[in-house]
Protein backbone atom coordinates (compact mmCIF):
# COMPACT_ATOMS: atom_id res chain seq x y z
CA UNK A 1 0.00 0.00 0.00
CA UNK A 2 1.21 3.71 -1.21
CA UNK A 3 2.01 5.54 1.60
CA UNK A 4 1.83 9.22 0.75
CA UNK A 5 3.47 12.31 2.18
CA UNK A 6 1.24 15.11 3.31
CA UNK A 7 1.54 17.40 0.01
CA UNK A 8 0.20 14.43 -2.20
CA UNK A 9 -3.06 14.48 -0.02
CA UNK A 10 -4.73 15.53 -3.27
CA UNK A 11 -3.00 12.92 -5.12
CA UNK A 12 -4.24 10.07 -2.35
CA UNK A 13 -7.80 10.94 -2.84
CA UNK A 14 -7.47 10.50 -6.84
CA UNK A 15 -5.48 7.29 -6.50
CA UNK A 16 -7.92 6.16 -3.97
CA UNK A 17 -10.87 6.43 -6.17
CA UNK A 18 -9.39 4.71 -8.80
CA UNK A 19 -8.49 1.76 -6.83
CA UNK A 20 -11.93 1.98 -5.08
CA UNK A 21 -13.80 1.83 -8.60
CA UNK A 22 -11.63 -1.61 -9.35
CA UNK A 23 -12.54 -2.88 -6.15
CA UNK A 24 -15.79 -2.47 -6.71
CA UNK A 25 -15.90 -3.95 -10.14
CA UNK A 26 -13.98 -6.80 -8.69
CA UNK A 27 -17.06 -7.89 -6.91
CA UNK A 28 -19.29 -7.27 -9.56
CA UNK A 29 -18.29 -8.24 -12.39
CA UNK A 30 -21.75 -6.44 -14.40
CA UNK A 31 -19.74 -3.18 -13.48
CA UNK A 32 -17.80 -1.22 -16.21
CA UNK A 33 -15.76 1.19 -14.61
CA UNK A 34 -12.54 0.95 -17.41
CA UNK A 35 -13.33 4.22 -18.97
CA UNK A 36 -13.40 5.94 -15.48
CA UNK A 37 -10.78 4.83 -13.83
CA UNK A 38 -8.67 5.34 -16.44
CA UNK A 39 -9.58 8.98 -17.17
CA UNK A 40 -8.65 9.04 -13.23
CA UNK A 41 -5.39 7.54 -13.73
CA UNK A 42 -4.82 10.41 -16.20
CA UNK A 43 -5.71 12.69 -13.77
CA UNK A 44 -2.97 11.50 -10.92
CA UNK A 45 -0.48 11.31 -13.63
CA UNK A 46 -0.64 14.71 -14.23
CA UNK A 47 -1.10 15.88 -10.48
CA UNK A 48 2.33 13.48 -9.62
CA UNK A 49 3.82 15.74 -12.18
CA UNK A 50 2.33 19.15 -11.23
CA UNK A 51 3.60 18.25 -7.59
CA UNK A 52 6.75 17.47 -8.80
CA UNK A 53 8.14 19.53 -11.01
CA UNK A 54 9.38 22.32 -8.43
CA UNK A 55 9.65 20.91 -4.97
CA UNK A 56 10.70 23.42 -2.34
CA UNK A 57 13.56 22.07 -0.21
CA UNK A 58 11.25 20.72 2.48
CA UNK A 59 8.91 18.85 -0.09
CA UNK A 60 12.49 17.38 -0.89
CA UNK A 61 13.53 16.86 2.16
CA UNK A 62 9.90 14.67 3.06
CA UNK A 63 10.61 12.71 0.14
CA UNK A 64 14.20 11.70 1.21
CA UNK A 65 12.60 10.42 4.11
CA UNK A 66 9.49 8.45 2.67
CA UNK A 67 9.88 5.20 4.59
CA UNK A 68 9.12 3.53 1.17
CA UNK A 69 11.97 4.73 0.07
CA UNK A 70 14.68 1.95 -1.16
CA UNK A 71 17.69 1.68 1.43
CA UNK A 72 21.12 0.44 1.69
CA UNK A 73 20.15 -3.48 2.01
CA UNK A 74 18.07 -3.24 -1.19
CA UNK A 75 20.57 -1.62 -3.15
CA UNK A 76 23.35 -3.99 -2.57
CA UNK A 77 20.85 -6.46 -3.14
CA UNK A 78 19.92 -5.19 -6.84
CA UNK A 79 23.04 -3.77 -7.62
CA UNK A 80 26.11 -6.29 -6.12
CA UNK A 81 26.71 -9.78 -6.73
CA UNK A 82 28.66 -11.96 -3.92
CA UNK A 83 27.90 -9.69 -1.26
CA UNK A 84 29.87 -11.00 1.93
CA UNK A 85 29.12 -9.05 4.76
CA UNK A 86 31.54 -8.56 7.60
CA UNK A 87 31.22 -7.64 11.11
CA UNK A 88 32.25 -5.83 14.18
CA UNK A 89 35.00 -2.91 14.41
CA UNK A 90 37.04 -5.61 16.75
CA UNK A 91 37.19 -4.04 19.58
CA UNK A 92 33.43 -3.07 20.96
CA UNK A 93 30.55 -4.47 19.07
CA UNK A 94 28.78 -4.65 15.76
CA UNK A 95 27.19 -1.44 14.86
CA UNK A 96 23.83 -2.96 12.77
CA UNK A 97 23.36 1.12 11.69
CA UNK A 98 26.27 0.35 9.43
CA UNK A 99 26.69 -1.78 6.85
CA UNK A 100 29.63 -3.51 4.66
CA UNK A 101 31.27 -6.10 3.00
CA UNK A 102 32.97 -7.43 -0.17
CA UNK A 103 31.18 -7.83 -3.45
CA UNK A 104 30.93 -7.80 -7.11
CA UNK A 105 29.56 -4.78 -8.75
CA UNK A 106 29.13 -5.72 -12.75
CA UNK A 107 31.59 -8.26 -12.03
CA UNK A 108 34.74 -6.14 -10.67
CA UNK A 109 35.52 -6.63 -6.95
CA UNK A 110 34.74 -3.92 -4.31
CA UNK A 111 33.98 -2.92 -0.95
CA UNK A 112 30.41 -1.48 -0.04
CA UNK A 113 29.73 0.35 3.14
CA UNK A 114 26.46 1.80 3.81
CA UNK A 115 24.28 3.07 5.92
CA UNK A 116 20.81 0.71 7.13
CA UNK A 117 17.39 2.82 8.48
CA UNK A 118 15.28 -0.36 8.29
CA UNK A 119 12.21 -1.08 6.89
CA UNK A 120 9.83 -1.64 9.28
CA UNK A 121 9.26 -1.17 13.51
CA UNK A 122 11.46 -4.42 14.88
CA UNK A 123 14.19 -3.36 11.91
CA UNK A 124 14.26 0.35 12.41
CA UNK A 125 14.70 -0.12 15.92
CA UNK A 126 17.98 -2.96 15.18
CA UNK A 127 19.46 -0.60 12.97
CA UNK A 128 18.95 2.72 15.41
CA UNK A 129 17.03 4.25 12.28
CA UNK A 130 20.68 4.77 10.20
CA UNK A 131 22.42 6.75 13.19
CA UNK A 132 25.82 4.59 13.61
CA UNK A 133 27.10 4.84 16.73
CA UNK A 134 31.59 4.86 17.03
CA UNK A 135 31.51 0.95 16.56
CA UNK A 136 29.74 1.75 13.25
CA UNK A 137 32.51 3.86 12.03
CA UNK A 138 35.24 1.87 13.10
CA UNK A 139 34.05 -1.11 10.97
CA UNK A 140 33.97 1.21 8.35
CA UNK A 141 37.57 2.26 8.83
CA UNK A 142 38.23 -1.28 8.95
CA UNK A 143 36.80 -2.41 5.51
CA UNK A 144 38.35 1.09 4.01
CA UNK A 145 41.82 -0.25 5.17
CA UNK A 146 41.22 -3.61 4.02
CA UNK A 147 40.03 -1.67 0.21
CA UNK A 148 43.37 -0.13 -0.17
CA UNK A 149 45.39 -3.20 1.31
CA UNK A 150 44.05 -5.12 -1.57
CA UNK A 151 43.18 -2.41 -4.10
CA UNK A 152 39.46 -2.70 -3.99
CA UNK A 153 37.43 0.32 -4.87
CA UNK A 154 34.93 1.33 -2.20
CA UNK A 155 31.50 2.60 -2.97
CA UNK A 156 29.18 3.93 -0.07
CA UNK A 157 25.63 4.41 0.62
CA UNK A 158 24.75 7.41 2.72
CA UNK A 159 21.30 7.61 3.86
CA UNK A 160 21.25 8.87 7.85
CA UNK A 161 19.86 11.82 9.98
CA UNK A 162 23.05 12.01 11.57
CA UNK A 163 25.79 9.86 13.89
CA UNK A 164 23.89 9.00 16.78
CA UNK A 165 24.20 11.67 20.00
CA UNK A 166 23.57 9.39 23.08
CA UNK A 167 25.91 9.11 26.16
CA UNK A 168 27.10 6.22 25.60
CA UNK A 169 28.10 6.85 22.07
CA UNK A 170 30.03 10.03 23.03
CA UNK A 171 31.53 7.76 26.00
CA UNK A 172 33.35 5.91 23.40
CA UNK A 173 34.53 8.51 21.31
CA UNK A 174 31.82 9.06 18.55
CA UNK A 175 33.57 12.41 17.33
CA UNK A 176 37.10 11.11 17.26
CA UNK A 177 35.67 7.77 15.40
CA UNK A 178 33.91 10.10 12.80
CA UNK A 179 36.57 11.92 12.51
CA UNK A 180 39.33 8.83 11.55
CA UNK A 181 36.33 7.23 9.23
CA UNK A 182 36.79 10.51 7.28
CA UNK A 183 40.92 10.45 7.37
CA UNK A 184 40.55 7.47 6.18
CA UNK A 185 38.64 8.57 3.30
CA UNK A 186 41.51 10.97 2.24
CA UNK A 187 43.86 8.49 2.73
CA UNK A 188 42.96 5.41 0.76
CA UNK A 189 44.69 4.85 -2.40
CA UNK A 190 41.51 3.43 -3.90
CA UNK A 191 38.62 4.63 -6.06
CA UNK A 192 35.76 5.85 -3.62
CA UNK A 193 32.40 6.61 -5.04
CA UNK A 194 29.49 7.92 -2.23
CA UNK A 195 26.49 8.09 -3.55
CA UNK A 196 23.45 10.07 -1.34
CA UNK A 197 20.60 7.71 -1.36
CA UNK A 198 18.76 9.76 1.14
CA UNK A 199 19.45 11.81 3.92
CA UNK A 200 22.85 12.68 4.17
CA UNK A 201 23.03 14.26 7.80
CA UNK A 202 25.88 16.00 9.36
CA UNK A 203 29.26 14.62 9.82
CA UNK A 204 27.62 10.71 10.39
CA UNK A 205 27.51 11.62 6.08
CA UNK A 206 30.92 12.83 5.94
CA UNK A 207 32.76 10.36 7.46
CA UNK A 208 31.13 8.14 4.46
CA UNK A 209 31.05 10.75 1.70
CA UNK A 210 34.30 12.23 1.99
CA UNK A 211 35.10 10.66 -1.88
CA UNK A 212 36.72 10.79 -5.17
CA UNK A 213 32.94 11.71 -6.34
CA UNK A 214 29.62 12.60 -4.45
CA UNK A 215 26.49 11.67 -6.74
CA UNK A 216 23.13 12.30 -5.12
CA UNK A 217 19.48 11.20 -6.00
CA UNK A 218 17.69 13.41 -7.32
CA UNK A 219 15.38 14.04 -4.14
CA UNK A 220 18.11 13.54 -1.78
CA UNK A 221 19.20 16.04 0.84
CA UNK A 222 22.89 16.49 1.67
CA UNK A 223 23.26 18.82 4.75
CA UNK A 224 25.77 19.74 8.11
CA UNK A 225 22.38 20.25 10.26
CA UNK A 226 18.32 18.83 10.13
CA UNK A 227 16.20 21.66 9.35
CA UNK A 228 14.65 21.35 12.16
CA UNK A 229 18.07 21.16 14.17
CA UNK A 230 18.53 23.88 12.14
CA UNK A 231 14.98 26.09 13.05
CA UNK A 232 15.72 25.19 16.56
CA UNK A 233 19.16 27.03 16.68
CA UNK A 234 18.53 30.08 14.95
CA UNK A 235 14.89 30.58 15.42
CA UNK A 236 13.88 28.71 18.83
CA UNK A 237 11.38 27.45 17.03
CA UNK A 238 11.91 23.47 15.06
CA UNK A 239 8.31 24.68 13.16
CA UNK A 240 10.76 27.05 11.01
CA UNK A 241 12.23 24.30 9.64
CA UNK A 242 10.53 25.33 6.01
CA UNK A 243 12.85 27.92 6.55
CA UNK A 244 15.95 26.56 7.60
CA UNK A 245 15.52 23.84 4.62
CA UNK A 246 15.50 26.68 1.81
CA UNK A 247 18.85 28.44 3.59
CA UNK A 248 21.31 25.22 3.87
CA UNK A 249 20.68 24.62 0.37
CA UNK A 250 20.57 21.13 0.82
CA UNK A 251 19.16 19.89 -2.23
CA UNK A 252 20.95 18.11 -4.82
CA UNK A 253 20.74 20.68 -7.52
CA UNK A 254 22.03 23.23 -5.13
CA UNK A 255 24.76 21.28 -4.03
CA UNK A 256 25.87 19.99 -7.88
CA UNK A 257 25.82 24.24 -8.60
CA UNK A 258 28.02 25.04 -5.36
CA UNK A 259 30.61 21.41 -6.69
CA UNK A 260 29.82 19.65 -3.73
CA UNK A 261 28.17 17.06 -5.23
CA UNK A 262 29.33 15.61 -9.05
CA UNK A 263 26.74 13.86 -10.37
CA UNK A 264 22.55 14.37 -9.57
CA UNK A 265 21.24 10.90 -10.60
CA UNK A 266 17.20 11.29 -12.00
CA UNK A 267 14.55 9.42 -9.95
CA UNK A 268 11.01 8.14 -11.26
CA UNK A 269 8.21 10.50 -10.85
CA UNK A 270 7.23 10.88 -7.83
CA UNK A 271 10.70 9.83 -6.15
CA UNK A 272 12.90 6.51 -6.22
CA UNK A 273 10.18 4.69 -3.90
CA UNK A 274 7.30 4.79 -6.78
CA UNK A 275 9.44 2.43 -9.81
CA UNK A 276 12.72 1.03 -7.43
CA UNK A 277 13.77 -0.66 -10.18
CA UNK A 278 13.99 2.11 -12.73
CA UNK A 279 15.99 3.64 -9.22
CA UNK A 280 18.75 0.98 -8.90
CA UNK A 281 18.95 0.82 -12.92
CA UNK A 282 19.74 4.49 -12.91
CA UNK A 283 21.80 4.11 -9.61
CA UNK A 284 24.10 1.51 -11.23
CA UNK A 285 24.80 3.39 -14.73
CA UNK A 286 26.37 6.23 -12.27
CA UNK A 287 28.13 4.39 -10.61
CA UNK A 288 29.62 2.65 -13.58
CA UNK A 289 30.48 5.82 -15.36
CA UNK A 290 32.37 6.96 -12.02
CA UNK A 291 34.02 4.22 -11.44
CA UNK A 292 35.32 4.14 -15.06
CA UNK A 293 36.73 7.06 -14.73
CA UNK A 294 38.39 6.93 -11.70
CA UNK A 295 39.87 3.31 -13.14
CA UNK A 296 42.56 5.97 -14.99
CA UNK A 297 44.02 7.17 -12.16
CA UNK A 298 46.57 5.40 -10.07
CA UNK A 299 46.56 5.15 -6.04
CA UNK A 300 48.92 8.58 -5.52
CA UNK A 301 46.61 10.47 -8.08
CA UNK A 302 43.39 9.20 -6.16
CA UNK A 303 44.25 10.41 -2.90
CA UNK A 304 45.69 13.78 -4.92
CA UNK A 305 42.15 14.21 -6.35
CA UNK A 306 40.12 13.65 -3.32
CA UNK A 307 42.09 16.09 -1.28
CA UNK A 308 42.19 18.71 -4.06
CA UNK A 309 38.40 18.37 -4.11
CA UNK A 310 37.51 19.26 -0.76
CA UNK A 311 40.93 22.07 -0.59
CA UNK A 312 38.90 23.59 -3.70
CA UNK A 313 35.51 23.92 -1.69
CA UNK A 314 37.16 25.51 1.18
CA UNK A 315 38.40 27.49 -0.89
CA UNK A 316 35.83 28.56 -2.75
CA UNK A 317 33.82 29.12 0.21
CA UNK A 318 36.68 31.45 1.72
CA UNK A 319 36.43 33.33 -1.65
CA UNK A 320 32.34 34.32 -0.93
Amino acid sequence: MTQYLEFEKPLAEIEGKAEELRAMARTNEEMDVVDEAAALDKKAAQLLQDLYKNLTPWRKCQVARHPDRPHCKDYIKELFTEYTPLAGDRNFADDLAVMGGLARFNDQPVVVIGHEKGSDTKSRIAHNFGMARPEGYRKAVRLMEMAGRFGLPVITLVDTAGAYPGKGAEERGQSEAIARSTEMCLKIGVPLISVIIGEGGSGGAVAFATANRVAMLEHSIYSVISPEGCASILWKDSEKMREAAEALRLTAQDLKALDVADKVIPEPMGGAHRDPAATYKAVRGAIAEMLKDLSKLDGAALIKDRREKFLKLGSKGLAA
